[in-house]
């Protein structure tokens, strides 16, 4: 059994951005620019945007970090998100997620510029993504791709099974284990909450990307032997024997299921630390993009 180790992929994907941005550096041109607006203070997306801001300065991007109150209106927020558009400084820049209640999330969406959307989410760059063109990846798929591939995990005629169908991760996740090249050219099942006889399902897959937000939903009676098992989910479990008061468990039952499977990935330090990367990576593509423009 190989742990796919997210946490080591990606300090080496940092390296290799780091290595990019020195050479821009060298020939005295414009670094890439990262911005993150976020609405509110949800104590998960603040944590989560700091490291994002940290990233940034340890591969030598310049990045700019938005905070809005919790009782911002639609108008404000798609105010900046057009500033931000407009702003030839900022290469890609992203809105963290969730918003508040009394903003519209797809309109927020819609409202970014596809050229800066380094996240991924717009519909312009899923349907390019769908269709097979050159465009942005949402990180999390593109981190789990990553991983398949400097591992060489073998995908081509496999079965994969994802389970979860968020635009986020599930439904990208079907669609790029489907297309031509590598990681790709597997046959791909997605399941989600309605699907019946779902042990049946993932008993005969080669490869299970599991994003269903459920602690240890995947038992290693569900799993086959010597499946690649990725685990998306990322969840606060209360737990009295850690200091914090909880401790992070994925949908996988690792203990088991990494008994019987030919690769895995942990939570955390699996897919997690893929993400931040991947969204670096994207910042860096669209700097190359703006440049050539």
């Amino acid at each position: 059994m190989t742990i796919l180790d997210g946490k080591k992929i990606s300090d080496d994907i940092k390296n290799e951005i780091a290595a990019e941005v020195k050479k821009m550096k060298d020939k005295g041109e414009k670094v890439p620019h990262l911005a993150a607006i976020i609405v509110g203070n949800d104590g998960a997306s603040l944590t989560y945007v700091g490291s994002k801001v940290k990233a940034c300065e340890r591969v030598g991007f310049e990045s700019t970090l938005i905070q809005m109150s919790n009782t911002t209106s639609e108008i404000e927020l798609l105010d900046k998100i057009n500033e931000l558009n407009n702003n030839p400084e900022i290469d890609g820049f992203i809105v963290q997620l969730p918003l508040p209640p009394q903003i519209d999330t797809q309109k927020v969406l819609l409202a970014v510029n596809p050229d800066k959307d380094v996240d991924g989410f717009h519909p312009t760059n899923f349907g390019k993504m769908a269709l097979d063109m050159s465009t942005f990846i949402p990180a999390t798929p593109f981190g789990i791709l990553e991983l398949l591939e400097r591992y060489g995990v073998e995908t081509k005629g496999k079965h994969t099974v994802v389970i979860g169908r968020s635009h986020i991760v599930g439904r990208p996740m079907s669609i790029l284990m489907g297309r031509k090249g590598f990681p790709g050219n597997s046959t791909v099942t997605l399941t989600h909450s309605h699907t019946k006889n779902i042990t049946q399902i993932t008993s005969q897959a080669d490869i299970i990307i599991s994003a269903l937000g459920v602690p240890n939903f995947l038992k290693a009676e569900m799993v086959k032997d010597d499946a690649v098992v990725i685990d998306v989910g990322i969840t606060r479990v209360a737990d009295e024997s850690s200091p914090r008061g909880y401790k992070i468990t994925g949908d996988v039952d690792f203990d088991n299921v990494s008994k019987k499977a030919s690769f895995i990935t942990p939570v955390p330090g699996g897919v997690g630390p893929m993400t931040i990367a991947m969204l670096l990576k994207n910042t860096l593509l669209a700097r190359e993009r703006h440049r050539m423009q």
